[in-house]
């Protein structure tokens, strides 16, 4: 019985150590006891592939669910700036050009002042003494510049008296509708030093462009007194003033 038992033990003890040799090579099972807990990198594996959230790689770039499309913005609020900015630019434009087109210094906002559209008059005055007083009205629509000073002829006089230089002023008359500029005009020379005097029975005043002695358009004939005016050599102009009291006041 003893001899038995003691074939059984190595029998037995052969085997396991078979099977030991087994598993060393690969080819079985290398512990048959506890099972041991899934790996924590199975765990990260599995919760990195859940559905909806976003997985980070090492080289930074984002995958996942939650991932944007390459090129879409990560700032709501700035992709709406940028989704409006074209509209604002074109309103921009539109607003613009409308102000362009009804600026005070754009074509056809002023014209000449002249013999069509508005009122002239002469009067003699009787202080200074000699001096007659032109008045201008505009009677258009639009603003109107008087430039520089009347061209003033008596009758079939062949010259043209010259404006007194001193009574320049700083800006060109303009005359909004209703309002009206003057000019004054030195008949004849208080101490009769003028020569050539004669009585005139017709005024033509012609009126300027906006350069010297440029055609401002329209002339005006306005009346003279029954009697008629007396000048002479010495008759002058002033340049056109947008105060009566400036125009009569050399």
């Amino acid at each position: 019985m003893h001899i038995r038992r003691t074939r059984h033990l190595l029998a037995v003890t052969a085997l396991a150590a078979l099977a030991l040799t087994a598993c060393n090579n690969g080819t079985g099972v290398q512990d048959e006891g506890a099972s041991q807990p899934a790996s924590s990198s199975s765990t990260d594996s599995a919760q990195q592939t859940k559905p909806g959230t976003a997985s980070v790689s090492s080289s930074g770039s984002t995958s996942g669910a939650d991932a944007k499309p390459a090129g879409t913005s990560s700032n709501p609020a700035k992709d709406t700036a940028g989704s409006t900015g074209t509209g604002s630019g074109s309103g921009t434009g539109k607003s613009t050009g409308k102000g362009s087109g009804t600026s005070t210094g754009s074509t056809g906002s002023r014209v000449l002042c002249n013999g069509s559209n508005t009122k002239v008059t002469a009067q003699p005055v009787a202080r200074p003494l000699n001096h007659m007083l032109i008045t201008v009205t505009n009677t258009g629509g639009k603003l109107c510049d008087l430039t520089y000073w009347p061209v003033v002829r008596f009758d079939q006089m062949q010259w043209v008296p010259q404006a007194t230089e001193e009574t320049q002023p700083q800006a060109v008359t303009s005359l909004a509708p209703g309002e009206s500029g003057y000019a004054g005009v030195l008949l004849s020379a208080a101490d009769g030093s003028g020569a050539g005097g004669a009585t005139a029975k017709k005024l033509t005043v012609a009126f300027q462009g906006y350069t010297p002695n440029s055609d401002g358009g329209a002339s005006a004939t306005p009346s003279l007194p029954a009697k008629g005016v007396y000048y002479d050599s010495s008759l002058a102009v002033t340049y056109w003033q947008q105060d009566r009291d400036d125009a009569l006041s050399w």
